[in-house]
């Protein structure tokens, strides 16, 4: 009888064990796809942005120069820099600061909210600059947040973000290119409100909690093992920067690069007489950048790739290229655009998910929680260089005679 008790325990346990696992997956792949949608719409925006609330575009089809180029007057690295300054301003500082999560994603939901409020219903050129950098502000403070709150659970998990990011990506942008086709950029905006209404559901019902001090150690597969984590001091928080050098640098480089691309390359990439527009061809290699990341960063979970720094050259590589055909013209067909796009994101996908499963195997677990947060300012150090690049360069290769291809 007490065996048959003990075996009906057991079961229950790992039924609960269960279900507690795919909650916390689900909900981790919900507030990974959550926390990166307003960036990545406004990213996607980016070109309608400039054109409709700024009107800055310059049409070659007005002008009788056969040599002018189709730009805007400014980049899309200027909606990218205030898609990313705020975010990188709180990963400078909030993971320094104390964790008080519940406020930190009660900020995140309402900021992204109002950041999509601001930007479609305004006329005012500053007003939309805000909304932009509302939702940047939501999406910096949600992933060091968040990817901090992951030391608490199995590193599974962080895979399953990773793989949400990669999922805001391509839902993100697929959806708004997808909507711009029947309705206008503000109201395609509006559609996206419930995005943040998901996180919330995703963090404060779905996620199954922790105890407040308690951290999983490595390549546990449940909580039933903890330890408990000592509070850090801002002193102590900072003496863990020169050990994390190592992961910071290389993920910077990749963001670098690949951002470089996206806002300052693609719109410059134009192929005339076929069947999508400049504005449309903008918007799908967005999705097409988007479908490589979500691929990469859900495949650590498979495969493991330790040197990040080898990606970061890959991805200079595709600068080049990308540069070039800016410049000259000379890829023959839109589909080799395509390719070099998708390759170009599953890199930056592949150096964001590794360089976090490579940390959770490393670091110390007493210094996990701090180290994870610290590192997410990796990829916003790169993309805010990559903005300030974009624009001068933008603007140097608008000046040149356009090629004829």
């Amino acid at each position: 009888m007490e065996d048959i008790k003990a075996s009906s325990t057991i079961k229950n346990e790992l039924n609960e064990w269960r279900i507690t696992r795919w909650r916390n997956l689900s909900a981790f792949f919900l507030l990974g796809l959550c926390n990166n949608f307003g960036y990545v719409v406004m990213l996607s925006a980016a070109h309608d942005i400039l054109k409709e609330k700024f009107s800055l575009v310059n049409d070659p089809t007005l002008n009788s120069t056969i040599n002018l180029r189709g730009c805007n007057d400014l980049s899309t690295g200027a909606i990218l820099l205030a898609d990313i300054i705020p975010s990188l301003i709180v990963k400078f500082t909030v993971p320094f600061l104390p964790f008080y999560i519940n406020f930190r994603m009660a900020a995140c939901v309402i900021t992204q909210i109002v950041g999509f409020l601001c930007v479609s219903y305004s006329n005012i050129q500053w007003l939309t600059i805000v909304g932009v950098a509302l939702t940047s502000f939501s999406s910096g403070l949600g992933e060091v947040t968040l990817m901090s709150h992951c030391h608490k659970y199995h590193r599974e998990n962080i895979v399953a973000w990773s793989s949400g990011t990669g999922g805001a990506g391509i839902i993100g942008a697929f959806s708004y290119a997808g909507l711009r086709t029947i309705v206008s950029t503000d109201q395609t905006l509006l559609v996206m409100l419930v995005v943040p209404i998901l996180e919330a559901i995703a963090f404060w019902i779905i996620i199954a909690k922790p105890n407040n001090d308690t951290i999983v150690r490595h390549g546990m597969s449940s909580q039933d093992q903890i330890i408990t984590t000592p509070k850090k001091s801002i002193k102590d928080k900072l003496k863990l920067l020169p050990g994390l050098i190592v992961f910071i640098v290389p993920l910077s480089l990749v963001y670098l690069f690949e951002y470089f691309i996206n806002q300052g390359l693609h719109e410059l990439v134009q192929f005339d007489n076929i069947w999508l527009s400049h504005a449309e061809q903008y918007r799908w290699l967005q999705v097409d950048y988007q479908i490589g990341v979500f691929i990469s960063r859900s495949s650590a979970i498979f495969f493991s790739f330790k040197r990040v720094w080898l990606m970061a050259v890959l991805q200079l590589l595709n600068v080049v290229v990308f540069t070039t055909e800016a410049i000259f013209f000379y890829i023959p067909n839109i589909w080799i655009i395509f390719a070099f796009t998708f390759w170009e994101g599953l890199l930056g996908g592949g150096a964001y998910v590794n360089t976090y499963y490579r940390m959770a195997d490393t670091v110390p677990s007493e210094n996990l929680r701090e180290s994870l947060g610290i590192v997410t300012m990796s990829d916003s150090l790169g993309i805010t260089v990559a903005g300030w690049l974009a624009m001068p360069v933008h603007t140097a290769i608008c000046k040149l005679p356009r090629p004829i291809r």
